[in-house]
């Protein structure tokens, strides 16, 4: 069985109005990628820190969330 390795970014952002915000999540190719997708959301927001965690998926002892999926698919 082939292994896949997705890349998904964890964002602490000051959001326009002030308030902190920890753990945003984002797959991406690149952390330009996963950037680009929280700009979207978050508007005008100011990036204050970006972690790459790498999840290696294996058949069915994989462990994603319907979150996880959505974000897949929304990223090819």
């Amino acid at each position: 069985m082939q292994s896949v390795s997705i890349s998904k970014y964890f964002f602490r952002i000051r959001t326009r109005s002030g308030v902190v915000v920890e753990n945003l999540s984002f797959f991406g190719r690149d952390e330009d990628d996963a950037r680009r997708k929280l700009l979207q959301i978050y508007n005008e927001c100011q990036v204050l820190d970006c972690e790459l965690r790498r999840a290696a998926l294996v058949g069915r002892n994989a462990h994603m969330n319907y979150e996880d999926v959505v974000d897949l698919i929304v990223a090819s």
